[in-house]
């Protein structure tokens, strides 16, 4: 039966491959292309092969083979083992700790887990504590063109909200320590897993411009600082205003030039999260997605979506679009659902080339950079006319936390492509439930003791393997392996996985999932006066 999945899926999916024109890849097919001759890396370090594909030889080839034979693909299937494995490999969980105040925290725990179908990966996460402040953030970014921006707005978003929210003393604090060459205080505690990468030879470029920030904070003599929305805000539209101008100033270092460039010239979603008590901001730019799994006083579940994906479906991001060009552009601006014809998020990071004026990309690009090396593609749009046409510019939605908020969930799209957002939130509580495929309907009330009981016994008796320990895991799972009517397939899920690296992505996008779980006590004491 597997041997059957698999071939169909195999034999489908390069019937495909002639006539596909992206799917649902951030870039359209002729930029796709060009991607597919060079990666922005020869291979993916070794860091990446051994967090995504469980660090052994044999399970790396039945992983990422890259054969074109249909008899070779189906012998290299994956036993329910390896799959845990290759699921496993990445995922990443932590529980808060109380604040330094004493306080409760509202967050009790997350849950991580990624998995690539690039290769690289193009997704990246970020979890961090900001030590200055009381906040929490949780962040997933959705790179395309490469995984240079992802890279780099992952590393350094953070750090311009930080640096935002702090009180003028702080700030001046670290100005004085870095005029002195004191140690600076620290801004954040990371929660990393330890395969994520770190592009460690441009911290000090970056710590320079961060500097450069915050000194234009001070000048601004704000003794409050600016309102956590705002501080989003202007933290997105200075970081991808950063990236940009770092490529056009110059550079002695080489590795450092062109890491710059292909930051700028590859482009990156972002949705992040922050948590200060009872106080939840989400900030959105692109197609990434956040949703509150909410369970009301009856015991029944429901959705609370956060965010707005900003692509063409997106009525209002339509509009504008068209309000910021001339209204003879009404009809160029999106083509075939995208962004002048090429990308299918209508805000990013990066991605100069839909934001600088085809003269400054010439100039930039005309400095002897070996674009073919870099995979940096020259394409100038039809109907180029009125740049940028793009911004990072994110949705910023505030929602005060209540006792029956239980969780939060931040995706990148590739979860999203798959599954609704009223079937992830039934798989979480599914997962927090245990019981495996019985999964909870959305609308029904809550399962009694016994009919859980009961259920752990049928698990238990039909020799069912043991439920993910991870919830992010377990979305992984079920986006990969549930059939059209949302059931577990074992034989679909294996040749998902199974997939040759050259047919993989026509299949399945680079999922990165984080799943935040609300503490209700310390909630419910905020509001008992606790």
């Amino acid at each position: 039966m597997s041997g059957m999945v698999s071939s169909r899926i195999l034999s489908s999916a390069r019937k495909s491959v002639a006539t596909w024109r992206g799917g649902r890849r951030s870039y359209s097919g002729y930029v796709l292309q060009r991607s597919l001759r060079g990666r922005l890396f020869s291979q993916a370090p070794p860091a990446l092969q051994s967090k995504f594909l469980g660090g052994g030889f044999a399970l790396q080839k039945a992983c990422r083979h890259t054969s074109t034979t249909e008899e070779e693909d189906l012998h290299l299937q994956l036993g329910p083992e390896q799959v845990n494995e290759v699921l496993r490999a990445s995922e990443l969980a932590h529980k808060i700790l109380n604040l330094n105040s004493g306080a409760p925290n509202s967050v009790l725990r997350f849950e991580s887990n990624q998995l690539a179908a690039n290769s690289p990966v193009e997704d990246r996460r970020g979890v961090a504590s900001c030590l200055q402040t009381d906040g929490l953030m949780f962040g997933v970014f959705d790179g395309h063109g490469g995984p240079a921006c992802a890279q780099a707005v992952s590393e350094r978003l953070f750090y311009y909200v930080a640096v935002s929210l702090m009180s003028y003393q702080t700030l001046e604090q670290m100005e004085g320590a870095m005029e002195n060459m004191k140690p600076v205080l620290p801004i954040l505690q990371w929660l990393k897993h330890p395969g994520d990468s770190i592009y460690k030879n441009v911290t000090s470029v970056h710590l320079d411009h961060l500097r450069v920030y915050w000194q234009e904070l001070l000048d601004l003599h704000m003794e409050m600082g600016p309102s956590i929305e705002e501080a989003l805000v202007h933290s997105f539209q200075r970081l991808d205003s950063d990236i940009s101008l770092e490529i056009q100033a110059p550079l002695e270092d080489e590795m450092a030039k062109n890491l710059s460039l292909q930051v700028a010239f590859s482009g990156a979603t972002a949705c992040m999260a922050h948590v200060n008590g009872v106080h939840l901001h989400v900030a959105n730019a692109g197609d990434c997605r956040a949703i509150l799994g909410v369970q009301e006083d009856n015991g029944r579940w429901s959705c609370l979506p956060l965010t707005r994906d900003h692509n063409a479906w997106n009525e209002a991001e339509l509009s504008r679009l068209k309000r910021e060009h001339p209204e003879s552009e009404d009809r160029t601006i999106v083509v075939d659902d995208r962004l002048l014809g090429i990308l299918l998020p209508c805000r990013a990071f990066g991605d100069v080339q839909l934001k600088w004026s085809p003269e400054l990309q010439r100039s930039v690009l005309g400095r002897g950079f070996d674009t073919e090396a870099l995979n940096i593609y020259q394409f100038t749009p039809p109907h180029y006319h009125t740049p940028p046409y793009l911004t990072a510019k994110p949705e910023v939605t505030y929602h005060k936390l209540r006792p029956q908020d239980k969780f939060l969930v931040l995706a990148s799209d590739g979860l999203w492509d798959v599954l609704s957002n009223e079937d992830v939130v039934r798989l979480v509580v599914g997962h927090l439930a245990d019981v495996g495929q019985q999964q909870p309907d959305l609308a029904q009330g809550r399962t009694s003791l016994g009919r859980l009981q009961s259920l752990l016994l049928q698990r238990k008796a039909s020799g069912l393997p043991a439920a993910d320990r991870n919830a992010a895991t377990h979305l992984i799972r079920h986006a990969l392996g549930s059939n059209e009517y949302g059931e577990m397939e074992p034989e679909r899920l294996t040749a998902m996985l199974t997939l040759p690296e050259d047919l993989a992505r026509m299949y399945r996008d680079d999922i990165t999932v984080t799943v935040v779980y609300f503490n209700s006590d310390s909630i419910d004491a905020y509001y008992r006066g606790g």
